[in-house]
């Protein structure tokens, strides 16, 4: 599994001594580029890395047959990074899967906290109902169409940046989006409970694909979560408010990991 697992060092620290070891990983058909923003305004002391994951953008469509287990993905992209991961930052798709591998995972491989950004969340399975997949099915494209406007160092035609969505979406494909609602529907059984690392939640206050309420329900249910709401933001915190996003993991890092070893 880990030999498809390609890790990068994006961002080294600058602080004297031991920094800070963040993985951040990314959602469904997206790239470890799309951290650059966040790197940037990290801070001295976190050392960022990145993993282009099989959901990603190169990765296929192999990831999302029948006969696997993605979670599986996020344990060895933790085994990739050399010494142990102090933070895994984890967007949306991934994000499902984190929590999902996190909760059975031994204790000594975990990281010392979890940041969590736009995730998918429903706190009891009477929270989907038929309209919920067709929701889904109706807007998966949309979400990579605001990841390509995003991303664009120039302006796209609103339609040719469509058309482009609409690629990434046939590439994902229908196994690829059954394997995200899949995940989602598996939420409300979700042990929160093993969950008992600290966990700092992010999310758009206009996120239209992950409803704020879900990353709301999400950090009510863990043992030592906090919430970020952040205004003006959508589904992509890193880059439409990466300073204030970055603020606020470096706030975490510091209280719950780095204070958490002092203490």
């Amino acid at each position: 599994m880990s030999g498809s697992l390609v890790v990068v060092r994006r961002t080294p620290a600058t602080a004297h001594g031991r920094s800070v070891r963040a993985l951040a990983l990314h959602g469904l058909a997206a790239t470890g580029a799309g951290w650059r923003p966040y790197e940037e305004h990290a801070g001295p002391g976190v050392e960022v890395w990145t993993a282009e994951l099989p959901w990603g953008q190169t990765g296929g469509s192999g990831w999302s047959l029948p006969g696997g287990d993605p979670a599986g993905w996020i344990g060895a992209a933790l085994d990739e990074v050399p010494g142990r991961v102090d933070v895994l930052i984890a967007h949306s798709y991934s994000a499902l899967l984190a929590l999902e591998h996190l909760a059975t995972a031994p204790r000594h491989t975990r990281p010392r906290g979890l940041v969590v950004v736009s995730p998918f969340h429903r706190r009891d399975p009477g929270d989907f109902h038929w309209d919920t997949a067709q929701h889904y099915l109706g807007i998966f494209q949309d979400v990579f169409d605001e990841a390509l406007r995003l991303a664009s160092t120039r302006v796209l035609d609103a339609g040719l940046r469509r058309d482009m969505a609409l690629l990434v979406r046939d590439r994902v494909g229908p196994y690829g989006w059954l394997r995200f609602y899949d995940s989602y529907l598996r939420s409300p059984f979700l042990d929160t409970a093993a969950l008992d690392l600290p966990v700092l939640v992010v999310a758009g206050r206009d996120d239209r694909f992950a409803p704020p309420e879900d990353a709301e329900a999400l950090a009510g249910a863990l043992p030592r979560a906090r919430l970020s709401l952040l205004d003006a933001c959508g589904h992509f915190p890193m880059a439409e408010r990466p300073r204030e996003f970055a603020d606020a993991v470096l706030a975490f890092v510091n209280e719950s990991v780095v204070g958490a070893e002092v203490r």
